[in-house]
């Protein structure tokens, strides 16, 4: 992970932006305008989602954007019920988009019919249809029992990562495989991102930097090797969530944001 050239060089050979948007929620014209806002702004990495139902306002504001396609990196998901049929729903992802490939395919967790579904993106990927895939919500036990049974080592793994939750175990033994770590929900997620934010220890490093609490955890994920894709709709939040390249955090305060974990996930998968 090259942190001054803001990109890391995946299993896949292709090189992935280190900071993102994550567009969980986001619809319609709100999602759009997001996206393009991002863009401007210097994003280069979208994460979206079937079961974000935005895929197309995303193709949309990429083809809008005069944004060489090159410089972008899509990643979407498929769902675990569409694992029943994958090549149908790898296909409608390809359509909804319409950027010409996918940079990178997840499945969106396990579920049955996961094996088959990955087997399915594999085939897309030696089509060049698909760049690199990988896995969303996949933890120790899960890799251990997955990964044996599939041709093409997953590039990238997807998981719920924050300072209350920072997955101390599972980080490293992701990375030992040589697979990149992405954190979604940088911030805690709904309903816990106030608190998060608003975290004393959290804060106090800010300051001694003169960045938000936002840039800090943004900044603490980087420096753990682990990929951050924060959502927003807000273009000054958008912007400020690329500006996490000008400061460093100290070993001190890397081990500080560290004692804040407390293993209390807040989504279900």
């Amino acid at each position: 992970m090259i942190l001054k050239q803001k990109t890391v060089t995946l299993n896949s050979g292709y090189k992935m932006p280190l900071n993102g948007i994550g567009t969980y929620s986001l619809l319609g014209d709100e999602c759009y305008n997001s996206i393009r806002s991002a863009l401007d702004s210097g994003v280069r990495l979208i994460d979206t989602a079937y079961m974000y139902h935005n895929e197309e306002e995303i193709g949309r504001a990429i083809r809008d954007s005069g944004v060489p396609r090159e410089e972008i990196f899509v990643i979407t998901k498929i769902y675990p019920t569409q694992f029943n049929n994958p090549k149908e729903a790898i296909d409608m992802a390809l359509e909804k988009l319409n950027i010409g490939y996918i940079d990178m395919m997840l499945l969106h967790h396990p579920g049955d019919g996961d094996v088959e579904a990955y087997k399915m993106m594999e085939e897309y990927v030696k089509q060049g249809k698909i760049h690199s895939i990988g896995l969303s919500n996949w933890y120790i036990e899960e890799l251990n029992e997955f990964l044996p049974q599939v041709e093409i080592m997953p590039a990238l793994v997807q998981n719920e990562i924050h300072p209350y939750y920072q997955e101390l175990d599972v980080v490293p033994f992701i990375q030992s495989k040589g697979i990149v770590v992405q954190g979604w929900y940088p911030f805690g997620g709904r309903g816990h991102t106030r608190e998060l934010l608003n975290d004393q220890t959290i804060l106090e490093i800010a300051n001694a930097h003169n960045v938000t609490a936002a840039q800090v955890i943004l900044r603490w994920n980087l420096q753990r090797g682990v990929v951050v894709i924060p959502g927003s709709s807000n273009p000054e939040h958008i912007k400020e969530n690329t500006d996490i390249y000008g400061f460093e955090l100290t070993d001190e305060e890397m081990q500080k944001m560290e004692s804040l974990n407390r293993d209390e996930k807040h989504d279900w998968y």
